[in-house]
């Protein structure tokens, strides 16, 4: 069965190219608590209301830094990998230069920073990805991610794949 796909392939990519992605998501504070207890972080600054508001300089509680990762990466995946990829192969440098609070909206814009042939995969290529994560205007995370992708399939001479 040959599933369809809205990631791009290898060869779809360039260094310098930039994808606004489309899909955008106001973090919830259910969100935050799941993430933060199913994840096994009892920091209390993710789940307690009471010491964010008297013992923190934000005065609130913050979203948990690995779920805005993931939500980050999760929302670029629509537009960039979906379907056409291999594997993640990690990440690189990741910051996240300003907090996050519950009702905040992310949205994430994905710059190609490097693209390769694979030495050990004809069929494939590795793509490094910067996915930055807005509230706002306001840089929140910065990611670095490469990850192996698919070429293009070859069609035989009725336009089908092979």
């Amino acid at each position: 069965m040959t599933r369809p796909h809205t990631g791009r392939w290898f060869e779809e990519y360039a260094p310098g190219q930039v994808i606004q992605h489309a899909i955008r998501r106001t973090i919830t504070e259910a969100d935050n608590v799941w993430f933060t207890a199913v994840t096994m972080n009892p920091a209390w600054l993710h789940l307690d209301f009471e010491y964010a508001e008297t013992e923190t300089e934000f005065g609130r509680p913050l979203v948990n830094s690995l779920l805005t990762l993931a939500m980050v990466v999760g929302i670029s995946v629509h537009e960039t990998t979906l379907g056409t990829t291999v594997a993640n192969l990690g990440f690189g440098e990741v910051t996240f230069p300003a907090p996050v609070f519950h009702g905040d909206t992310l949205r994430v814009e994905t710059e190609v920073v490097s693209v390769r042939a694979s030495r050990s995969r004809p069929e494939a290529g590795i793509v490094e990805f910067e996915h930055r994560g807005l509230v706002a205007d306001r840089l929140v995370c910065r990611a670095r991610r490469s990850a192996l992708m698919l070429r293009r399939p070859a069609r035989d001479d009725t336009g089908g794949a092979q």
